[in-house]
Protein backbone atom coordinates (compact mmCIF):
# COMPACT_ATOMS: atom_id res chain seq x y z
CA UNK A 1 0.00 0.00 0.00
CA UNK A 2 2.76 2.45 0.97
CA UNK A 3 4.65 1.73 -2.23
CA UNK A 4 1.52 2.44 -4.29
CA UNK A 5 0.95 5.68 -2.35
CA UNK A 6 4.56 6.72 -2.98
CA UNK A 7 4.16 6.12 -6.74
CA UNK A 8 0.89 8.06 -6.75
CA UNK A 9 2.52 11.05 -5.05
CA UNK A 10 5.51 10.88 -7.42
CA UNK A 11 3.15 11.01 -10.42
CA UNK A 12 1.28 13.94 -8.87
CA UNK A 13 4.51 15.83 -8.06
CA UNK A 14 5.94 15.24 -11.53
CA UNK A 15 2.67 16.36 -13.12
CA UNK A 16 2.61 19.57 -11.08
CA UNK A 17 6.33 20.23 -11.56
CA UNK A 18 6.05 19.79 -15.34
CA UNK A 19 3.00 22.07 -15.70
CA UNK A 20 4.12 24.74 -13.24
CA UNK A 21 6.89 26.52 -15.16
CA UNK A 22 8.42 29.96 -15.19
CA UNK A 23 5.32 31.76 -16.45
CA UNK A 24 3.29 30.30 -13.59
CA UNK A 25 5.88 31.18 -10.94
CA UNK A 26 6.22 34.78 -12.06
CA UNK A 27 2.44 35.18 -12.01
CA UNK A 28 2.26 36.26 -15.65
CA UNK A 29 0.42 33.13 -16.79
CA UNK A 30 -2.16 33.41 -14.01
CA UNK A 31 -2.62 37.12 -14.70
CA UNK A 32 -2.98 36.75 -18.48
CA UNK A 33 -5.14 33.62 -18.53
CA UNK A 34 -7.32 34.15 -15.46
CA UNK A 35 -7.01 37.23 -13.21
CA UNK A 36 -7.49 39.86 -15.92
CA UNK A 37 -10.96 38.37 -16.52
CA UNK A 38 -12.07 39.42 -13.03
CA UNK A 39 -14.57 37.31 -11.12
CA UNK A 40 -14.76 34.86 -14.06
CA UNK A 41 -11.24 33.77 -13.14
CA UNK A 42 -12.35 31.46 -10.32
CA UNK A 43 -14.81 29.55 -12.51
CA UNK A 44 -12.37 29.27 -15.41
CA UNK A 45 -9.66 27.95 -13.04
CA UNK A 46 -12.15 25.25 -11.97
CA UNK A 47 -12.64 24.31 -15.64
CA UNK A 48 -8.89 24.21 -16.25
CA UNK A 49 -8.49 21.94 -13.20
CA UNK A 50 -11.08 19.49 -14.57
CA UNK A 51 -9.29 19.45 -17.93
CA UNK A 52 -5.93 18.79 -16.27
CA UNK A 53 -7.34 15.88 -14.26
CA UNK A 54 -9.22 14.32 -17.18
CA UNK A 55 -6.74 14.77 -20.01
CA UNK A 56 -3.64 14.13 -17.89
CA UNK A 57 -5.09 10.79 -16.83
CA UNK A 58 -6.18 10.04 -20.40
CA UNK A 59 -2.70 10.62 -21.79
CA UNK A 60 -0.96 8.48 -19.18
CA UNK A 61 -3.49 5.63 -19.37
CA UNK A 62 -3.21 5.41 -23.14
CA UNK A 63 0.59 5.54 -22.88
CA UNK A 64 0.45 2.70 -20.35
CA UNK A 65 -1.89 0.62 -22.53
CA UNK A 66 0.27 0.90 -25.66
CA UNK A 67 3.64 0.91 -23.81
CA UNK A 68 4.56 4.15 -25.58
CA UNK A 69 8.28 4.88 -25.85
CA UNK A 70 7.70 8.56 -26.64
CA UNK A 71 4.91 11.06 -27.29
CA UNK A 72 5.03 10.19 -31.01
CA UNK A 73 3.66 6.74 -30.17
CA UNK A 74 0.75 8.40 -28.36
CA UNK A 75 0.00 10.76 -31.26
CA UNK A 76 0.07 7.86 -33.74
CA UNK A 77 -2.34 5.90 -31.56
CA UNK A 78 -4.66 8.91 -31.32
CA UNK A 79 -4.55 10.31 -34.83
CA UNK A 80 -3.15 7.58 -37.07
CA UNK A 81 0.29 7.02 -38.59
CA UNK A 82 0.34 9.99 -41.00
CA UNK A 83 -1.23 12.71 -38.84
CA UNK A 84 0.36 11.38 -35.66
CA UNK A 85 3.82 11.78 -37.17
CA UNK A 86 2.97 15.27 -38.46
CA UNK A 87 1.71 16.38 -35.04
CA UNK A 88 4.86 14.96 -33.45
CA UNK A 89 7.02 17.06 -35.78
CA UNK A 90 5.18 20.16 -34.56
CA UNK A 91 5.65 19.04 -30.95
CA UNK A 92 9.37 18.54 -31.58
CA UNK A 93 9.75 22.14 -32.77
CA UNK A 94 7.62 23.43 -29.89
CA UNK A 95 9.63 21.50 -27.29
CA UNK A 96 12.94 22.73 -28.69
CA UNK A 97 11.69 26.31 -28.60
CA UNK A 98 10.28 26.06 -25.06
CA UNK A 99 13.42 24.32 -23.81
CA UNK A 100 15.47 27.21 -25.20
CA UNK A 101 13.12 29.65 -23.43
CA UNK A 102 13.51 27.77 -20.11
CA UNK A 103 17.31 27.76 -20.45
CA UNK A 104 17.32 31.48 -21.25
CA UNK A 105 15.09 32.07 -18.21
CA UNK A 106 17.56 30.22 -15.97
CA UNK A 107 20.40 32.37 -17.31
CA UNK A 108 18.35 35.50 -16.63
CA UNK A 109 17.81 34.41 -12.98
CA UNK A 110 21.58 34.00 -12.50
CA UNK A 111 22.26 37.43 -13.99
CA UNK A 112 19.43 39.51 -12.51
CA UNK A 113 19.20 38.03 -9.02
CA UNK A 114 22.46 36.26 -8.19
CA UNK A 115 24.94 38.63 -9.92
CA UNK A 116 26.40 35.82 -12.01
CA UNK A 117 26.88 36.33 -15.74
CA UNK A 118 24.17 35.17 -18.13
CA UNK A 119 26.55 32.82 -19.96
CA UNK A 120 27.83 31.27 -16.74
CA UNK A 121 24.22 30.72 -15.65
CA UNK A 122 23.41 28.96 -18.92
CA UNK A 123 26.46 26.70 -18.70
CA UNK A 124 25.88 25.83 -15.03
CA UNK A 125 22.23 24.95 -15.70
CA UNK A 126 23.22 22.85 -18.71
CA UNK A 127 25.86 20.95 -16.75
CA UNK A 128 23.48 20.22 -13.87
CA UNK A 129 20.76 19.14 -16.32
CA UNK A 130 23.12 16.80 -18.18
CA UNK A 131 24.32 15.12 -14.97
CA UNK A 132 20.80 14.60 -13.68
CA UNK A 133 19.36 13.33 -16.96
CA UNK A 134 21.93 10.56 -17.09
CA UNK A 135 19.69 8.88 -14.50
CA UNK A 136 16.58 9.23 -16.72
CA UNK A 137 13.05 9.30 -15.33
CA UNK A 138 14.30 8.60 -11.80
CA UNK A 139 16.04 12.00 -11.75
CA UNK A 140 12.88 13.82 -12.88
CA UNK A 141 10.82 12.08 -10.20
CA UNK A 142 13.42 12.86 -7.52
CA UNK A 143 13.75 16.56 -8.44
CA UNK A 144 9.98 17.08 -8.47
CA UNK A 145 9.63 15.25 -5.15
CA UNK A 146 11.72 18.06 -3.62
CA UNK A 147 10.64 21.10 -5.63
CA UNK A 148 6.85 20.60 -5.63
CA UNK A 149 6.44 20.44 -1.81
CA UNK A 150 8.43 23.69 -1.54
CA UNK A 151 6.14 25.29 -4.14
CA UNK A 152 3.06 24.13 -2.23
CA UNK A 153 4.38 25.49 1.09
CA UNK A 154 5.09 28.86 -0.53
CA UNK A 155 1.61 28.87 -2.09
CA UNK A 156 -0.01 28.17 1.29
CA UNK A 157 2.06 30.98 2.84
CA UNK A 158 0.88 33.42 0.15
CA UNK A 159 -2.79 32.46 0.49
CA UNK A 160 -2.71 32.77 4.33
CA UNK A 161 -1.15 36.22 4.07
CA UNK A 162 -3.70 37.25 1.44
CA UNK A 163 -6.69 36.23 3.56
CA UNK A 164 -5.25 38.20 6.48
CA UNK A 165 -5.23 41.35 4.30
CA UNK A 166 -8.27 43.66 4.02
CA UNK A 167 -10.06 43.17 0.70
CA UNK A 168 -9.05 39.50 0.37
CA UNK A 169 -12.44 38.66 -1.16
CA UNK A 170 -11.91 41.01 -4.10
CA UNK A 171 -11.49 38.06 -6.49
CA UNK A 172 -15.28 37.51 -6.23
CA UNK A 173 -16.20 41.07 -7.26
CA UNK A 174 -13.36 42.17 -9.57
CA UNK A 175 -14.78 43.48 -12.85
CA UNK A 176 -13.27 43.22 -16.32
CA UNK A 177 -13.54 44.90 -19.73
CA UNK A 178 -12.92 41.59 -21.55
CA UNK A 179 -15.79 39.61 -23.05
CA UNK A 180 -17.16 36.46 -21.42
CA UNK A 181 -16.14 34.53 -24.55
CA UNK A 182 -12.51 35.52 -24.10
CA UNK A 183 -12.68 34.50 -20.43
CA UNK A 184 -14.04 31.01 -21.19
CA UNK A 185 -11.67 30.42 -24.11
CA UNK A 186 -8.72 31.12 -21.83
CA UNK A 187 -8.68 27.87 -19.77
CA UNK A 188 -8.73 25.85 -23.00
CA UNK A 189 -5.75 27.81 -24.36
CA UNK A 190 -3.91 27.48 -21.05
CA UNK A 191 -4.55 23.75 -20.74
CA UNK A 192 -3.74 23.13 -24.40
CA UNK A 193 -0.35 24.76 -24.26
CA UNK A 194 0.72 23.15 -20.99
CA UNK A 195 -0.56 19.64 -21.71
CA UNK A 196 0.92 19.53 -25.22
CA UNK A 197 4.30 20.20 -23.61
CA UNK A 198 3.71 17.95 -20.60
CA UNK A 199 3.14 14.92 -22.86
CA UNK A 200 6.91 14.78 -23.35
CA UNK A 201 7.27 13.51 -19.78
CA UNK A 202 3.74 12.25 -18.97
CA UNK A 203 3.76 9.73 -21.82
CA UNK A 204 6.98 7.91 -20.77
CA UNK A 205 5.88 8.21 -17.14
CA UNK A 206 2.53 6.57 -17.93
CA UNK A 207 4.30 3.84 -19.91
CA UNK A 208 6.44 3.00 -16.87
CA UNK A 209 3.47 2.81 -14.47
CA UNK A 210 1.29 -0.21 -15.23
CA UNK A 211 -1.22 0.22 -12.41
CA UNK A 212 -4.27 2.12 -13.67
CA UNK A 213 -5.48 3.17 -10.20
CA UNK A 214 -2.08 4.69 -9.42
CA UNK A 215 -2.18 6.73 -12.65
CA UNK A 216 -5.75 7.92 -12.06
CA UNK A 217 -5.11 8.92 -8.43
CA UNK A 218 -1.85 10.61 -9.42
CA UNK A 219 -3.72 12.62 -12.06
CA UNK A 220 -6.42 13.60 -9.57
CA UNK A 221 -3.94 14.77 -6.93
CA UNK A 222 -1.71 16.48 -9.51
CA UNK A 223 -4.62 18.21 -11.26
CA UNK A 224 -6.12 19.42 -7.97
CA UNK A 225 -2.67 20.63 -6.87
CA UNK A 226 -2.30 22.64 -10.08
CA UNK A 227 -5.78 24.08 -9.59
CA UNK A 228 -5.02 25.01 -5.98
CA UNK A 229 -1.85 26.88 -6.96
CA UNK A 230 -3.67 28.65 -9.79
CA UNK A 231 -6.46 29.72 -7.43
CA UNK A 232 -4.05 30.89 -4.72
CA UNK A 233 -2.14 33.01 -7.24
CA UNK A 234 -5.38 34.38 -8.69
CA UNK A 235 -6.72 35.41 -5.26
CA UNK A 236 -3.43 37.11 -4.34
CA UNK A 237 -3.13 38.93 -7.68
CA UNK A 238 -6.80 40.04 -7.63
CA UNK A 239 -6.17 41.85 -4.35
CA UNK A 240 -3.56 44.06 -6.08
CA UNK A 241 -5.37 44.67 -9.38
CA UNK A 242 -5.04 46.68 -11.57
CA UNK A 243 -1.67 48.05 -10.41
CA UNK A 244 -0.02 44.61 -10.31
CA UNK A 245 -0.26 44.43 -14.12
CA UNK A 246 2.62 46.94 -14.34
CA UNK A 247 5.09 44.39 -12.93
CA UNK A 248 7.06 42.10 -15.25
CA UNK A 249 7.02 39.56 -12.38
CA UNK A 250 3.67 40.18 -10.63
CA UNK A 251 4.20 37.57 -7.90
CA UNK A 252 7.58 39.16 -7.21
CA UNK A 253 5.79 42.35 -6.19
CA UNK A 254 3.67 40.36 -3.75
CA UNK A 255 6.66 38.38 -2.41
CA UNK A 256 8.57 41.63 -1.80
CA UNK A 257 5.90 42.67 0.65
CA UNK A 258 6.28 39.42 2.62
CA UNK A 259 9.85 40.06 3.69
CA UNK A 260 13.46 39.62 2.51
CA UNK A 261 13.77 35.89 3.26
CA UNK A 262 10.46 35.04 1.61
CA UNK A 263 11.65 36.89 -1.49
CA UNK A 264 14.87 34.81 -1.50
CA UNK A 265 12.82 31.61 -1.33
CA UNK A 266 10.61 32.91 -4.11
CA UNK A 267 13.60 33.46 -6.44
CA UNK A 268 14.74 29.91 -5.72
CA UNK A 269 11.24 28.64 -6.54
CA UNK A 270 11.23 30.46 -9.89
CA UNK A 271 14.57 28.88 -10.79
CA UNK A 272 13.43 25.44 -9.56
CA UNK A 273 10.24 25.62 -11.63
CA UNK A 274 12.22 26.61 -14.71
CA UNK A 275 14.61 23.75 -14.05
CA UNK A 276 11.92 21.07 -13.60
CA UNK A 277 10.30 22.10 -16.90
CA UNK A 278 13.69 22.21 -18.60
CA UNK A 279 14.77 18.68 -17.66
CA UNK A 280 11.30 17.28 -18.43
CA UNK A 281 11.35 18.80 -21.93
CA UNK A 282 14.91 17.63 -22.62
CA UNK A 283 14.02 14.12 -21.49
CA UNK A 284 11.00 13.99 -23.81
CA UNK A 285 13.02 15.36 -26.72
CA UNK A 286 15.81 12.81 -26.31
CA UNK A 287 13.34 9.90 -26.22
CA UNK A 288 11.67 11.20 -29.37
CA UNK A 289 14.97 11.74 -31.22
CA UNK A 290 16.36 8.40 -30.06
CA UNK A 291 13.54 6.58 -31.87
CA UNK A 292 14.50 8.33 -35.09
CA UNK A 293 18.29 8.60 -34.95
CA UNK A 294 19.24 5.59 -32.76
CA UNK A 295 22.01 7.64 -31.14
CA UNK A 296 23.05 7.06 -27.51
CA UNK A 297 20.80 9.02 -25.13
CA UNK A 298 23.69 10.97 -23.54
CA UNK A 299 24.84 12.15 -26.98
CA UNK A 300 21.33 13.31 -27.82
CA UNK A 301 20.99 15.09 -24.46
CA UNK A 302 24.23 16.97 -25.15
CA UNK A 303 23.08 17.83 -28.71
CA UNK A 304 19.70 19.16 -27.50
CA UNK A 305 21.41 21.27 -24.83
CA UNK A 306 23.84 22.66 -27.41
CA UNK A 307 21.01 23.67 -29.79
CA UNK A 308 19.12 25.29 -26.92
CA UNK A 309 22.26 27.11 -25.76
CA UNK A 310 22.75 28.79 -29.14
CA UNK A 311 19.02 29.59 -29.40
CA UNK A 312 19.00 31.07 -25.89
CA UNK A 313 21.47 33.75 -27.03
CA UNK A 314 18.43 35.56 -28.48
CA UNK A 315 17.30 36.30 -24.91
CA UNK A 316 14.48 35.23 -22.61
CA UNK A 317 12.01 38.06 -23.26
CA UNK A 318 12.36 37.99 -27.06
CA UNK A 319 11.98 34.21 -27.25
CA UNK A 320 8.94 34.31 -24.98
CA UNK A 321 7.11 37.00 -26.97
CA UNK A 322 7.78 35.40 -30.39
CA UNK A 323 7.38 31.68 -29.73
CA UNK A 324 4.59 31.35 -27.14
CA UNK A 325 1.69 32.81 -29.18
CA UNK A 326 2.54 30.52 -32.12
CA UNK A 327 2.83 27.49 -29.86
CA UNK A 328 -0.47 28.34 -28.19
CA UNK A 329 -2.42 28.16 -31.46
CA UNK A 330 -0.81 24.85 -32.49
CA UNK A 331 -1.44 23.40 -29.04
CA UNK A 332 -5.11 24.40 -29.10
CA UNK A 333 -5.57 22.36 -32.28
CA UNK A 334 -3.92 19.38 -30.55
CA UNK A 335 -6.19 19.76 -27.50
CA UNK A 336 -9.37 19.83 -29.59
CA UNK A 337 -8.23 16.69 -31.43
CA UNK A 338 -7.46 14.77 -28.24
CA UNK A 339 -10.77 15.80 -26.61
CA UNK A 340 -12.82 14.82 -29.66
CA UNK A 341 -10.96 11.53 -30.22
CA UNK A 342 -12.86 8.60 -28.75
CA UNK A 343 -10.70 5.63 -27.87
CA UNK A 344 -11.09 2.30 -26.17
CA UNK A 345 -7.53 2.74 -24.99
CA UNK A 346 -7.29 4.58 -21.70
CA UNK A 347 -11.00 4.22 -20.99
CA UNK A 348 -11.60 7.97 -20.64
Amino acid sequence: MWRSLGKTLQIAATYMGTIVGAGFATGQEILQFFTRFGYWGTATIALATILFIWLGAKMMLIASDISAKSYEDLNKALFGEKYGRLISYFMLVILLGVTAVMLAGAGAIFYEHWNISYQAGLLATMAFSFLLLRKGMKAILAVNSVVVPVMLVFTVFVIIDTFNTPGAGRFTTLTTDYSVWAAWASPFLYTAFNLSLAQAVLVPLGAEIKDRKTIIWGSWIGGIGIGFMLLAGHIALSLHMPGIQQFAIPMGGIARGLGYYVQLIYIFIIFAEIFTTLIADIYGLTLQLQERLKWPREMLTFAVLAVCYFTSQIGFGTLLSILYPIFGLISLGWLLLIISKRMKLGGL
